[in-house]
């Protein structure tokens, strides 16, 4: 759910590849949505921003993003957890899709040891028909309080892939901290969404809270 543009990214990699960065500063995981997070994304400028401040960041391109498979991005997020073992300051970033990517790890009977100390849930969508494979969503808040040490969400009243609001489908049934950002869409590209400096202050914990670009 992005545009295309080219911005500063990680080196390419095979779709599903763990990442083999050495570790500096903390560890943050950028997990995309549906379609990636090309162009000038601020995932993309937030990965360039940490990478600049000297820290290890992670920010895989997941398997076909135009026609996603829950399994392969499963197998994929695995991978890259398996990565940060050991890691005991993970940050992880979610983005539209990949917040569900994120629940259903959390869920999961099988769910690797890795425990990320903080998780920020960005604009999860409503249901996608073209997505059947990612719905139903495990709405389970012991799991994902045993996945992060805290998760947070971010979203917007105005989501037209979420349109009964995040607040209400996510944030309420899992007993989340949450953001509403008044009137931002999906809070991606289209949405005005390139730089992003209250993200990288919430990275580097200068603020508890997401303010709108």
């Amino acid at each position: 759910m992005s545009s295309p543009t080219r911005i500063r990214a990680s080196r390419p990699r095979k779709p599903g590849a763990a990442s083999t960065l050495p570790s500096i500063g903390r560890r943050f995981l950028i997990l995309h949505g549906w379609q990636g997070s090309s162009g000038p994304h601020w995932q993309r400028w937030l990965a360039a921003r940490l990478r600049d401040a000297g820290h290890t960041v992670q920010l895989p391109e997941l398997p076909d993003p135009m026609t996603p498979v829950l399994s392969d991005w499963l197998a994929a997020l695995d991978a890259e957890l398996a990565n940060t073992a050991g890691d005991d300051d993970l940050t992880v970033v979610c983005h539209s899709l990949g917040c569900i990517l994120w629940l259903h790890h959390a869920a999961a009977p099988q769910r690797a040891a890795v425990r990320a100390r903080r998780v920020l849930l960005n604009a999860p969508p409503a249901p996608l028909g073209e997505l059947p494979t990612f719905f139903p969503v495990p709405l389970d808040p012991g799991a994902v309080m045993a996945a992060a040490g805290t998760t947070r969400l971010v979203c917007s009243d105005e989501d037209p892939y979420c349109p009964g609001g995040a607040v209400a489908a996510y944030a309420e049934p899992l007993g989340l901290p949450y953001d509403l950002l008044p009137g931002q869409g999906h809070l991606n590209v289209d949405a005005g969404y390139g730089p992003w400096p209250a993200m990288l202050d919430w990275c580097l914990e200068r603020r508890a809270e997401l303010l709108p670009r």
